[in-house]
């Protein structure tokens, strides 16, 4: 499959065409906003361009942006693009040690610099002597200024063009199994993905969409990003995270993606102000029934969703139903890094919980003797950057993606995910266990916000789990502790009731501290890092083992 045209062309018809019209809104501290046209993005996406060429940086130089989502991230990358470079985005709650591994294996030649909660964390990654240019919101004043630099530069004239097989951006990936890995896009492929997802899902001038997920993940680049700037639409920004519901209602979104931990949370803020059997019980009623979906939608500020988006992960089939319950058309897709986010998604007429869609227009699927799940999309990878091994490692003979999922179709060609290849563990009998679907059974009940199933070498399996945010402060209370018990003693009899004897767990082992970002547990699209939360809870297995009861606290 080819293109129509490339990214950028459709962005330089869009300046024309639609050069008054507002695309993009970025709140700032106190509730103001800011909107920008198509006319103002360009125009100062043609200044900086300008003067990064007047820098004399080489063509093809990796430009490097760490910065929470903001209007100025979308204006750099295309003045990145313009000016002939290769962007690399760099997630804004890294590390010192990964953004340094980041900027100087991608060999960057400059950083933008924007908003960010830990800048003085993350300073010292940075190498000694790389050129910084602050973003408007950065407000540090430490280096040279976004506004101070496109006030005293002329724009880039034309059309400046980049060749199809130019690479456009190195995505490094969120890290949850290692080191990170820069995977490759050319301007062709993403360009080929965009007008693939845009047609697929249907989008329009007039959807609404807001950018809060990272820019450094593929999943918010393709559907956010890049598709509008194939489609057009209107992009709102999230302030804070003290303000995300004001600024989703602010943008009233018509698409919405999220990812599994985060509609686990939207779930549990409903059902901590209604309990789930009262509200369950109203929306069976007819005529109440409608009014509650209204209300819920409203006060999560998705009522005017018509399609809303889940992926990164592995999403409980029941939390789906919940959602298609309360009146939201929440879809399941399933993509990664190196394919653009063009493999599968659910939609009318292909989808239902478990299964996570077909396939996008013109991407293959098979899957081998091991179950493993071989993709050859026309958003493929160009490549790991430096890494010819891997790649020899991770295509087949005849060009297809070796996922490293664990899958099965049915007969209209919908996919199953049913594990991850590298995941699997065998227990003291000597069997595999796949972890992810035993995991998302577990995830299925709201008392738990998330678990991991491991237990490699012992007599059987066993799950930790992260209790709900509203139950985690009140477990002090020794009545809430033992209603925690009784309903997680019952979780893990419905979950041992689904699976083969040889897969059941022993036990559940409440943890005491919640994995996050900030604790290095989870990666920045909220996917557990498994081998590190084993690694540290390694020590107490053997006193977890010993204890008598269904239900562990650590």
């Amino acid at each position: 499959m080819s293109p129509s045209k490339l990214i950028l062309d459709h962005v330089y018809d869009h300046e024309v065409a639609w050069r008054d019209t507002v695309y993009l809104t970025q709140p700032l501290a106190g509730g103001t906003v800011i909107d920008h046209t198509w006319g103002d993005v360009l125009d100062q996406a043609r200044r900086m361009a300008a003067h990064l060429q007047q820098r004399g940086l080489p063509a093809g130089a990796r430009i490097a942006i760490l910065s929470k989502n903001c209007a100025h991230f979308f204006i750099a990358e295309l003045a990145i693009w313009m000016a002939g470079g290769t962007t690399v985005a760099i997630f804004p709650t890294e590390g010192p040690d990964t953004v340094r591994y980041v900027l100087e294996h991608s060999e960057s030649s400059l950083l933008f610099v924007g908003k960010l909660d830990t800048w003085a964390h993350q300073k010292p990654g940075v190498p000694a002597g790389l050129p910084i240019i602050e973003l408007p919101l950065a407000g540090r004043g430490e280096a040279e200024s976004w506004t101070t630099i496109i006030a005293r530069t002329e724009p880039l004239p034309g059309r400046p063009a980049r060749a199809p097989d130019d690479i456009a951006m190195l995505i490094y990936t969120s890290g949850s199994t290692g080191q990170p890995k820069g995977v490759m896009h050319s301007f062709e492929r993403i360009s080929v993905a965009c007008e693939g997802i845009v047609r697929t899902v249907a989008y329009t001038t007039a959807d609404r969409f807001l950018s809060y997920l990272p820019l450094a993940h593929v999943f918010e680049r393709a559907f956010i990003e890049c598709a509008t700037f194939v489609a057009g639409g209107h992009v709102y920004f999230a302030e804070s995270l003290d303000t995300f519901v004001a600024d989703l209602k602010r943008a009233r979104p018509t698409l919405f993606i999220s990812v599994p931990r985060l509609w686990a949370k939207f779930q549990h803020g409903v059902l901590a102000k209604m309990p789930a059997h009262r509200l369950d019980l109203l929306l069976r009623l007819p005529l109440v029934g409608t009014l509650v979906r209204r209300k819920v939608l409203s006060g999560l500020g998705l009522d005017h969703v018509r399609m809303a988006g889940s992926g990164s992960a592995p999403i409980p089939p029941e939390l789906i139903a919940w959602y298609h319950r309360i009146g939201l058309n929440l879809l399941e897709g399933y993509a990664m890094s190196e394919d653009f986010a063009y493999s599968h998604m659910s939609r009318d007429g292909h989808s239902k919980p478990g299964y996570v869609g077909v396939p996008f227009p013109g991407v293959e699927v098979r899957i081998a003797d091991d179950h493993e799940v071989l993709i050859r999309s026309p958003g493929q990878m160009v490549g790991y950057y430096k890494r010819p091994d891997l790649d020899a490692e991770s295509f087949t003979a005849d060009g297809f993606f070796r996922t490293g999922d664990l899958g099965e179709r049915d007969a209209d060609g919908m996919l199953k995910l049913t594990g991850r290849l590298k995941e699997l563990f065998k227990t003291a009998k000597g069997k595999y266990v796949a972890p992810a679907p035993i995991e998302n059974l577990i995830n299925e009940h709201p008392i738990v916000e998330m678990s991991l199933v491991s237990g490699v070498g012992y007599p059987a399996a066993y799950a930790m789990v992260v209790l709900a945010e509203d139950l985690r402060g009140q477990v002090g209370d020794p009545a809430v502790r033992e209603r925690v018990n009784t309903e997680l003693a019952q979780v893990l009899v419905d979950v041992n009731r689904q699976l083969p004897d040889y897969q059941q767990l022993r036990m559940l082992v409440v943890v005491s501290d919640p994995w996050s970002i900030d604790n290095g547990l989870l990666t920045p699209t909220m996917k557990v890092k498994r081998a590190r939360i084993e690694a540290a809870v390694a020590s107490g297995l053997d006193r977890w083992y010993a204890q008598p009861g269904p239900v562990v606290w650590a």
